[in-house]
């Protein structure tokens, strides 16, 4: 563990809250994680909502002008709403800059004719309804691998050990890497540890939880962890910029993920949504920026893993075979 993770970087305010008697206790060492990525460094950027290559370009273009370093960017409405195209301009145009396209899969319960998503308790949310949902699942899966995507995006339990049992049998290729969306995300540290042995290799936790939430799921698991550190309205629209420092802390190794809120949905996205999508591409981008800011601004801007990294290390699987 580095001497970040355990030593607090200056918090928001400090030094002028202790000249006014203030002060906040001192971080406890034992809450910090003792995880970090393979090769090195606690936290790594994903840019989401990316929905094809015009709005891919806006945002590589805006992440040079500001200088935000980016490990992931995802798109969100799904592979079967991209053509092959459009998939193959994506890999290329990631692929020039190391960065990993994470693309999600197939069709979910919100968008087929199941009625209970549409009740008051949302019924089984995403996740794919019956047989054919899975394959779709599945085809996307393979359609996408084939075109050169290396990291695929689940919401539904039994499509995300599908695909584990298809990598580890060549289906799908082996250092594939599959990542469970925020809006199955689990909430409790025995369920995150669940999803590890599923075969997640990032699992986005819904942004609510707590600081003392996170430091629970550290304590049985190392998987990586994606967080929204401004959330989507649909995902509760939250901003934990000024914790970014302690949810590096506390969460590490984790992926800041810089949504954005008060904007209308853009899934599934079409031309038709064009010019909010471009816009809020860039928008999120800005985000990041000021979220990096105030991580430098507070010391906390190292142990940043190496660009161009992407693989979650050693993890913990349930046994294929049984």
């Amino acid at each position: 563990m580095t001497d970040a993770s355990t030593t607090a970087a200056r918090r928001p305010g400090e030094p002028a809250l202790a000249a006014l008697g203030l002060s906040a206790p001192e971080p406890d060492p034992a809450d910090a994680s003792a995880h970090t990525f393979p090769g090195g460094g606690r936290w790594r950027t994903e840019i989401p909502s990316c929905e094809g290559p015009e709005a891919l370009a806006v945002v590589l273009k805006e992440a040079s002008r500001l200088d935000v370093p980016i490990h992931r960017i995802s798109q969100g409405s799904g592979v079967w709403m991209l053509t092959d195209a459009e998939i193959t301009e994506m890999v290329e145009s990631t692929g020039e800059r190391d960065i990993e396209l994470c693309l999600f899969t197939g069709p979910r319960g919100t968008w087929d004719i199941g009625g209970s998503t549409r009740t008051d308790s949302r019924g089984a949310g995403l996740r794919a309804r019956g047989h054919d949902a899975v394959a779709g699942c599945v085809e996307d899966a393979v359609r996408a691998t084939e075109l050169g995507v290396k990291c695929l995006l689940v919401a539904d339990e039994g499509v995300l050990w599908t695909l584990h049992r298809a990598r580890a049998a060549g289906i799908i290729p082996a250092d594939t890497t599959l990542k469970v969306s925020a809006l199955i995300g689990p909430v409790n540290p025995a369920a995150y540890a669940v999803y590890e042995r599923l075969g997640a290799d990032s699992v986005n936790v819904p942004s609510d939880l707590t600081l003392d939430h996170l430091t629970e799921i550290r304590r049985v698991s190392g998987a990586p962890m994606d967080m929204y550190i401004e959330a989507p309205d649909d995902l509760g629209g939250y901003v934990r910029m000024y914790e970014v420092a302690e949810l590096i802390r506390r969460g590490a190794p984790l992926y800041l993920k810089f949504g954005l809120s008060k904007v209308s949905g853009i899934y599934p996205y079409g031309h038709h949504m064009r010019e909010l999508t471009l816009a809020t591409a860039k928008e999120r981008v800005r985000r990041g920026r000021l979220a990096l800011d105030l991580l430098a601004r507070h010391g906390a801007d190292g142990d940043m893993a190496p660009l161009g990294s992407r693989l979650p290390g050693d993890l913990r699987r349930f046994d294929i075979s049984s």
